[in-house]
């Protein structure tokens, strides 16, 4: 549940962004806002093991490149929110493939 969890536990520091040729302020800015902008969306009944496994997937994304100054923070929070819901639907998908597979093992083992 989102309630048990914070924002403040995904946001990065400047520090933490590593080199951007003079521009760690305006990377740190840009992936706060959407950090912020995707935890306000997310679901407040998804599952704490769904949204530990979202959040930091935003910076491994678009960590990796020049992306972050290149393109309009509006446009990469768009991206972003499309990523988390596409997240949240294979989450759901992996679990309940889970779910099935641990009910056809408890099933062989119970006709054995």
């Amino acid at each position: 549940m989102k309630d048990a969890l914070s924002v403040q536990d995904y946001l990065l520091h400047e520090s933490e962004v590593g080199d951007w040729d003079g521009e760690e302020e305006l990377v740190t800015d840009k992936i706060n806002s959407i950090i912020h902008t995707v935890w306000d969306a997310l679901p407040d009944d998804l599952a704490t093991e769904h949204i530990e496994r979202i959040m930091p997937q935003l910076w491994q994304q678009l960590g990796q490149d020049t992306l972050l100054l290149d393109v309009d923070e509006h446009e990469l929070a768009g991206w972003a929110l499309v990523f988390m819901r596409q997240q949240i639907e294979l989450g759901i998908e992996d679990a309940e493939a889970d779910d099935t597979a641990d009910a056809n093992i408890r099933a062989e083992d119970e006709e054995e």
